[in-house]
């Protein structure tokens, strides 16, 4: 256990067909009252106690994590921790945030952009942003010293993987890694199937076919993308490839939810509530005690092998949102 991914907020300003079709999160959505969610209080006691049992690496999600009021506040008292501290961002609120965020504590950003021409990005966010939206945002997080700055491409065949020559040529040699990730079956409501998956390795050779590439040794232990850089020097990229070449076995991810529970996979079925300890009737100076104790038994007993087993028919089972617990 040495990631921890924390959801701030279960709304966001995108519909992306991957994680809030709007057939589903549409204007009658009904997202979590204020007072359900985690306080920043809390997540700073709970990711406290994570960080004593042995993570190294806090990133902050959402929905769009921008979304939630003074966000940049909690990042000054997670900055406290003295791990590592990242956000994923769909990079629109970037322009107005980067440099306060910055100021507070974080680290670096990873910016979603499923392709960068408009018609294609408007059917894969469902929203009325440009790309130029996020372009914006990317500049203003390199401005703020936000970097190594990463870009997350989810790649849907038929739908936006004419895009992936494209975004490769346009992030070369910007000191950018781009990744592009395999569409994956993450909830129950995004209309997945397995031949709109394009596997990582057929990315790999159309961009292999424009700029020769080369693998190269993954960062540490337990990293989620397989790297690759270009044989001429012109900078990195990754390919996650939950789909066909599934990574359970290594993963050192957990995953806290905007209200307090606790998920050891993606994929999960169902969470483990912290919530109702930080708010029960625990002593305080019992509190932390039986937080450790409750978060080491979760990850003691996972038994998370989701990828490893899918099929074609794996999906029909009811997952947690994507959108509820960040990607």
């Amino acid at each position: 256990m040495r990631d921890l991914r924390i959801s701030v907020t279960d709304r966001c300003n995108f519909r992306c067909i991957y994680c809030m079709p709007r057939e589903v999160f549409g204007d009658d959505h009904a997202f979590l009252p204020r007072g359900e969610l985690l306080s920043f209080e809390e997540i700073t006691r709970v990711a406290r106690r994570f960080v004593a049992l042995g993570v190294r690496k806090i990133r902050i999600t959402g929905g769009e994590p921008l979304l939630r009021k003074d966000v940049d506040r909690l990042v000054g008292m997670l900055a406290e921790l003295g791990v590592e501290l990242t956000l994923t961002t769909n990079g629109v609120l970037l322009p107005k945030l980067a440099h306060r965020l910055k100021a507070a504590g974080l680290n670096r950003v990873t910016v979603s952009l499923d392709a960068l021409d408009d018609t294609t990005f408007r059917r894969m966010n469902d929203a009325d942003f440009p790309v130029a939206r996020v372009l914006e945002g990317i500049a203003a997080a390199q401005d703020a010293g936000l970097g190594p700055i990463k870009v997350n491409m989810v790649v849907k065949r038929g739908t936006n993987d004419h895009d992936i020559e494209s975004m490769a040529a346009h992030f070369r040699h910007s000191g950018h890694i781009l990744r592009f990730i395999e569409f994956m079956d993450v909830g129950a409501s995004n209309g997945w199937k397995m031949d709109e998956v394009l596997p990582s390795r057929e990315v790999i050779a159309r961009i292999d076919r424009l700029f020769p590439l080369e693998a190269i040794d993954p960062n540490y232990e337990g990293e989620v993308a397989e790297r690759w850089r270009y044989k001429d020097g012109a900078g990195e990229i990754g390919v996650i490839s939950s789909v066909t070449q599934a990574f359970c076995s290594t993963c050192t991810r957990i995953r806290l939810s905007t209200e307090g529970k606790l998920y050891t996979c993606l994929f999960a079925q169902g969470g483990h509530d912290l919530r109702a300890l930080l708010r029960g009737a625990t002593p305080e100076a019992q509190l932390d005690g039986r937080l450790d104790a409750a978060i080491a038994a979760v990850w003691r007993q996972r038994e998370d092998r989701y990828s490893e087993i899918r099929t074609a028919a794996t999906p029909a089972a009811r997952k947690i949102e994507m959108s509820y617990i960040g990607g």
